[in-house]
């Protein structure tokens, strides 16, 4: 004979199984992609790592993903209203009432308190500082900054910014001044692309039904193709410059057997042009599906790892 509570058991079992897919799919899974960055800093400055270095950057990892998620789920919550009157986005685990407006408000603040905390433990104040830095922003970039104009492009910039700051300042690695602005621009040359794609896409959408640009994202409609363009580009020229400088500035090692990191502005000259010919046809809408989609983007994305790698061994 079962239990009395076991049909109640039975019960609750599928719907916590619910409620802990529908927090994963709020998440987002697919964007955590983005923060590989945190290995950038580590990789830039051209050194080998240790065992325990690399396990510190695995949790740098972690972290950045919890904070990010952090604000999905509380971006989620607040905007569930909205969301359901959608017709796509009604389909988020918050909005159709797959994940209470509670519990994700919970779990986000969760793990915005908790990811902070942990790497003022086990990594060091500036890396907790960054992480509480990271969520803060962004929180008030779903609340308000992302209604104004150029500034969300800039916290947008500032997040992949801070992703790929992170891992060095969880190692302590002094972050160049080429670091910085290689990333910070090649950062906005993507986000002025991925945004010059969805208007792109939205204006011919828009054409195609009769409807009104402005009406369906207002922010977005306020800018023009001509404007976005001209960030990407002025955004790609800097990155691609400033990287040059640094590949040219460090020269050959004193006892490389080949100039490994000047070698290897051309594979990140061709990178930027590849992902240019994208964003150009409005095609960039989803850098991290583009990365990883396009067979020549990764091919040239491996031929400059190995020039880098040679340039860190051969020495």
């Amino acid at each position: 004979m079962a239990e009395p509570g076991a049909a109640a058991l039975d019960k609750s079992v599928p719907g916590s199984y619910a409620l802990a897919a529908g927090l994963l799919r709020t998440a987002r899974p697919r964007q955590w992609v983005k923060n590989g960055l945190v290995l950038a800093a580590p990789f830039a400055a051209a050194r080998l790592l240790s065992t325990g270095e690399i396990l510190r950057l695995c949790l740098v990892f972690v972290l950045f993903t919890a904070c990010a998620a952090a604000v999905y789920l509380i971006n989620d919550a607040r905007d569930a209203e909205a969301d359901r009157a959608h017709p796509v986005k009604r389909a988020r685990p918050v909005a159709s009432g797959q994940v209470p407006v509670p519990a994700a408000y919970a779990a986000g603040g969760g793990l915005a308190v908790l990811a902070p905390a942990v790497a003022a433990v086990t990594c060091n104040p500036n890396t907790a500082a960054l992480l509480a830095g990271y969520v803060v922003m962004q929180l008030a970039y779903c609340v308000w900054l992302k209604h104004l104009l150029v500034i969300d492009l800039v916290i947008v910039t500032t997040g992949f910014l801070m992703r790929s700051m992170a891992g060095g300042l969880a190692l302590g690695i002094e972050l160049s001044r080429w670091f910085l602005v290689t990333s910070g621009f090649g950062a906005l040359f993507m986000v002025a692309a991925k945004r010059y794609s969805e208007l792109v896409l939205m204006s011919e959408e828009a054409a195609a039904e009769g409807a009104d640009l402005r009406a369906s994202r207002a922010l977005l409609g306020s800018y023009t193709p001509g404007y976005l363009r001209f960030v990407w580009q002025l955004a790609a020229g800097v990155a691609v410059l400033a990287y040059c400088l640094w590949a040219m500035e460090t020269g050959a090692a004193p006892h490389g057997w080949l100039p490994w990191r000047q070698l290897s502005m051309v594979p990140f000259i061709l990178s930027v042009l590849r992902y240019a010919v994208f964003a150009d046809s409005g095609a960039a809408g989803a850098p991290e599906d583009l990365v990883l989609r396009d067979g020549a983007l990764v091919v040239i994305g491996m031929a400059w790892g190995a020039l880098y790698v040679l340039a860190v061994v051969d020495t």
